[in-house]
């Protein structure tokens, strides 16, 4: 019986030569991860471990970006507890202000997690890398615990869903739409502790940007991991953001760096759906579930008070540029508020060569150092009672971004930003000419 991508990866962490679904495994992970909210937790209950300190300073990244910059006196308690930890460690990614960003916009930028790792993260979101061919999977700040001390975790084998993508997607239609007419397709739990494998001729039409956003959002259908095959696009992202660990490896051996698995053709998949990414719509997810979708066409004078773009799903710098491309030469609504979050520093300073930024403030919106801030309703842009938010982040639970009458409306950030400038949910086609 063949095997998938995840079953292959996770094969080869557990030194075997085979795995099926169901089984139960220990792995070898390549990285462990944890932020300033699960960080400390983390790091609290190594205290009960026999063993003191991590399995591997290199394999280890701890990074500040919930309520960083610290918003209050806990936050900021949160925060050194964690860095004093890493500096006891001498981790050698702890990614102060100044260097940090979001999570999973940062470590694939860093080059620290490649196609063939074992990842895991005590965030939910960590599904992200499967962008890359790599297993990544979020867990409890338990788990990441016994991974930072022993560079193991235990797993049961998913199976698997295969979706085939094909088509090439209409202007506007991004990564975000596909994951949410997805999600919308199989609900939130359609995926339960199964393995999203996304496949297809349509893939060549997807920007490693694109895929990041779906691998994110694996995790909102129920996934255990979400997971792309390694193609050219891939390579060419993998190659420049190596590490310079991964750039020393590449010098002293001559060859990448990364394993690339492929799904036997004999997989076992549990479904398989067929999606041409033709027929999408621009989407939006309604409260409180992402499953709760509809496309722009069926949505008609829903008046917002503010808008996000930003977070781990949405704001790399494909995603500024789209919405500076809607923004440039318009304004923002009257009374609305726009809040604007790069993802890293990089991307921050990309949007500001590029003139995004400027483009953001002339038009009404405020910019904000990269924060995950108002996507779990940290800060920098928290709902007031019975207030709604078009936002490109991820969840849109009751009171995720605030009050607990608040509403959060997922979305794109072409329709977010055409939106901003509409004050209702609009479509970006619609929007007249500047």
């Amino acid at each position: 019986m063949g095997m998938t991508m995840t079953q292959k990866i996770l094969a080869h962490a557990a030194g075997l030569d085979s795995v099926s679904a169901g089984q139960l495994i220990m792995a070898d992970l390549d990285m462990v991860l944890a932020n300033d909210i699960t960080g400390p937790v983390s790091i609290q209950e190594m205290d009960h471990f026999d063993k003191e300190g991590v399995f591997d300073k290199d394999k280890i990244a701890l990074i500040p970006d919930h309520f960083s910059p610290n918003k209050d006196i806990k936050s900021a308690h949160n925060c050194k507890y964690m860095r004093d930890f890493a500096h006891k460690y001498d981790i050698t990614h702890f990614y102060e202000v100044g260097q940090m960003g979001i999570e999973h916009a940062l470590l694939p930028e860093k080059g620290l997690v490649v196609a063939g790792d074992t990842v895991i993260g005590a965030d939910s979101h960590t599904c992200t890398y499967g962008a890359l061919g790599a297993f990544s999977t979020g867990v409890g700040s338990t788990d990441a615990a016994v991974g930072m001390s022993s560079g193991k975790a235990w797993f049961k084998v998913p199976s698997a869903i295969r979706f085939i993508l094909t088509g090439k997607p209409a202007p506007y239609i991004s990564g975000k739409d596909v994951i949410l007419h997805i999600i919308g397709m199989i609900g939130v739990d359609g995926a339960l502790y199964r393995s999203m494998e996304f496949t297809g001729d349509g893939l060549k039409h997807l920007s490693m940007d694109d895929r990041f956003t779906i691998a994110n959002m694996a995790i909102e259908a129920g996934a255990k991991n979400g997971i792309f095959p390694v193609d050219e696009k891939t390579v060419e992202y993998l190659d420049s953001h190596l590490s310079d660990a991964k750039k020393a490896e590449k010098e002293k051996t001559g060859k990448a760096p990364y394993t690339i698995y492929e799904a036997d053709e004999d997989a076992v998949y549990e479904e398989t759906y067929t999606i041409d990414l033709g027929t999408l719509r621009p989407t939006v997810s309604f409260p409180h579930l992402p499953e709760n979708t509809k496309t722009v066409d069926e949505i008609h004078d829903l008046a917002i008070d503010q808008v996000v773009i930003g977070s781990c799903t949405n704001g790399r710098i494909s995603d500024l540029a789209a919405a500076a491309a809607i923004l440039k030469g318009r304004k923002v609504a009257d009374g609305l508020r726009v809040i604007i979050i790069p993802a890293t520093q990089e991307v921050y300073l990309e949007a500001l060569k590029a003139g995004y930024i400027t483009t953001f403030i002339e038009a009404g919106a405020i910019v904000s150092t990269p924060t995950c801030g108002p996507c779990l309703g940290g800060y920098m842009g928290i709902l007031a009672e019975g207030e709604k938010c078009v936002s490109t982040t991820n969840r849109n639970f009751v009171g995720r971004m605030g009050h607990t009458s608040s509403e959060v409306y997922l979305a794109s950030p072409a329709v977010a930003a055409s939106s901003a400038v509409t004050g209702m949910i609009t479509d970006p086609a619609a929007l007249p000419e500047v």
